[in-house]
């Protein structure tokens, strides 16, 4: 006679395979997010190392008469204000200080 019993045929088969599925399934989705977050590194390193290597060299000042020509490059001073100034470096270079 007919039960209304799903599981008449595969008995605990049935679920104990469909648990291994899920499992599988919940353990592919985790693996997935870890893999696609975490950086990929040599084994044995750390994650974040310092940065090795030569110390970056500082900008050496610019020197006045630079400075002089980037103003009047940007348009800052005219050209008869950055000659008269020019002059006015030259002679204080020339002169003993």
């Amino acid at each position: 006679m007919y039960r209304n019993d799903w599981n008449d045929h595969m008995g605990y088969g049935r679920g104990i395979f469909m648990l291994v599925i899920c499992a599988l399934l919940v353990g592919l989705i985790v693996w997935l997010v870890v893999s696609s977050t975490r950086r990929h590194h040599a084994p044995g390193t750390q994650l974040h190392q310092p940065h090795v290597g030569p110390a970056p060299v500082p900008a050496a000042k610019p020197t006045a008469q630079q400075i002089l020509d980037e103003r009047l490059a940007r348009g800052e001073i005219e050209v008869d204000d950055y000659r008269a100034r020019l002059e006015a470096l030259r002679a204080a270079s020339d002169s003993p200080a």
